[in-house]
């Protein structure tokens, strides 16, 4: 917009220029020309002239009167990110892609100068108007420094001659070092997701680590200047998590970016997450679902408060009635300041806003327009995804000699840990099996009283091995999340478990589960003898 109100112009991806009049919101023109984005546009004071950056490495000046453009100059070597004019609109100070900074008389092109050259593209500018001519300009980089160059003697200007980018006969620029610079955070420039898809690691621009967490929208630790690398394989977990967000640097911090098409892939157990259910149950929580609910917890859309007198609880205090209404998940926050974007597929941003600010009426009536339904779905209306249930059948392997277990079929997601197999068959198998045995040793009762008293799940991967395809035995199991495939067998010996006689433990028990899937385990018909994919016959050391 012009300094008198008259006149806006707008440029954009369309790589045209729009005449608008704020006074009647009217269109006036479209001006044509430019072959790439518009990424800076200038008035001067009265309206009639336009300047405009592009990314096609021009400057044209539009006389909006004429309605064309009435002067093209080629000072970049590449895109034009960022302009300045003096008030006579005489001389225009062009930044960009190829990290130069040029001062150009707009009355003859050939007189130019390079005022500096930055080490990033540059992004922003503004002159010190102090003084006329101008004695300074600030510039504002991809870095997160703004520097200050001066302008003194950029008006003893020569001519430079026609300009075809001869590289042959190099501008000298004007200044090496800015007067001064104002210093920035340190900004991001490496990341790595852990395989818990949960985590991740990054590196700053003074190779400073840190650890973050995506689901609680937070940075957990400053490392220091720790080697990359190593850090990633110290953290480094036997655990198989689909991905469900994809990770972007280009702002110099994390943004994390969640898609309707896999932002709800991710079931893990409350327990592995470090949540705690007040029933003391360990349900499947979705990581996707509980971050956009904590997301938007403020919004009041999202607060559980039914108009059902049955469904709404009521406490009586003092004599009056409180309403209880639900906020977020109820595992867990993300600060308040965390910014919000939503936007299109394409890129284009619809609203952007603070956690804390979707309370405000103004915020809470844009977001009505602008939140998909697919995440009102999960917000709002708390109908989180469902995981698939997969029933099958835990029985003694053929060379366990151990009696047939009672055939009480089990389920799982089709994300199933083996860690939980193994508890279930230390718990349910193993130690029903040692209860069952009497003996007179005092010291095989203080072993069993301790083994109880002892975590379940450090016993299960203590004592419990697992074999594939009856082979020889893989490394141990601890954290690995498999996917289940058509058919496979897996089996499980039992080590050596305190408390019980070396005799014994050589019987080694061995189990195998069959999975039977749909109509066959309903059934009781066989399963399907094909191979799971990428497994030919000749194989017999796969491992899904």
């Amino acid at each position: 917009m012009n300094q008198l109100g008259t006149i806006i112009v707008s440029g954009s991806t369309e790589k045209v220029l729009r005449v608008w009049d704020p006074r009647t919101c009217a269109k006036l023109m479209k001006l044509k020309g430019h072959t790439d984005n518009v990424k800076a546009l200038l008035l001067n004071r009265d309206g009639t002239q336009c300047l405009s950056g592009s990314s096609d490495g021009t400057i044209r000046l539009w006389s909006l009167g004429q309605q064309r453009c009435i002067a093209t100059y080629r000072v970049h070597d590449e895109g034009v990110w960022a302009l300045q004019v003096n008030d006579a609109f005489t001389h225009v100070y062009s930044g960009g892609r190829d990290r130069k900074i040029y001062c150009t008389d707009l009355r003859n092109p050939d007189i130019r100068v390079l005022i500096c050259e930055e080490k990033a593209p540059i992004l922003k500018m503004e002159l010190d108007r102090s003084a006329d001519p101008p004695p300074a300009i600030w510039v504002a980089s991809t870095k997160s420094t703004v520097n200050k160059w001066t302008l003194k003697g950029i008006h003893n200007f020569r001519a430079s001659g026609d300009y075809d980018n001869d590289c042959t006969n190099p501008i000298t620029p004007l200044c090496t070092q800015p007067d001064q610079v104002i210093k920035g955070g340190a900004s991001i420039i490496q990341c790595h997701i852990l395989n818990d898809k949960r985590h991740i690691l990054t590196k700053d621009t003074n190779n400073n680590v840190a650890y973050w967490d995506v689901l609680k929208a937070c940075k957990v630790e400053d490392l220091g200047k720790v080697d990359f690398e190593d850090e990633i394989k110290k953290r480094f977990k036997m655990v198989y998590v689909p991905n469900w967000f994809s990770v972007d640097l280009k702002t110099g911090m994390l943004t994390i970016t969640l898609d309707e098409s896999d932002c709800f892939a991710a079931w893990v157990s409350a327990k592995d997450a470090g949540f705690s259910s007040p029933d003391g149950s360990d349900p499947k929580l979705n990581l996707g679902g509980l971050l956009l609910q904590a997301l938007l917890e403020y919004w009041p859309r999202t607060h559980v408060n039914p108009m059902d007198e049955e469904e709404n609880e009521v406490n009586h205090v003092n004599g009056e009635q409180e309403s209880r209404v639900q906020k977020g998940n109820g595992y867990f926050q993300v600060p308040p300041h965390t910014p919000v974007i939503f936007g299109e597929a394409g890129g284009r941003t619809l609203f952007r806003l603070l956690c804390r600010d979707s309370g405000g009426e103004t915020e809470s009536m844009l977001l009505n327009e602008t939140v998909p339904q697919w995440v009102i779905d999960i917000t709002v209306d708390k109908n989180m995804p469902k995981f698939n249930k997969i029933p099958f059948y835990l029985q003694p392997h053929a060379s366990s000699g151990a009696k047939t277990l009672k055939k009480d079929r089990l389920s799982a997601s089709d994300m199933l840990q083996v860690r939980k197999v193994m508890e279930h068959v230390y718990e349910k198998i193993i130690n029903l099996d040692n209860e069952s045995q009497t003996t007179s040793s005092s010291n095989n009762e203080k072993s069993g009283e301790q083994e109880k008293e002892e975590d379940i799940a450090v016993l299960a991967e203590e004592k419990i091995e697992l074999l594939c395809q009856d082979q020889s035995s893989i490394c141990r199991v601890k954290d690995w999340k498999w996917r289940w495939v058509e058919k496979w067998w897996s089996c499980f010996k039992s080590r050596c478990i305190q408390g019980i006689s070396s005799e014994e433990w050589l019987k080694m028990m061995f189990l195998h589960i069959s999975l039977c899937l749909g109509h066959a385990c309903m059934s009781g018909s066989g399963v399907s003898k094909s191979r799971p994919p990428g497994m030919g016959e000749e194989r017999t050391d796969w491992i899904p």
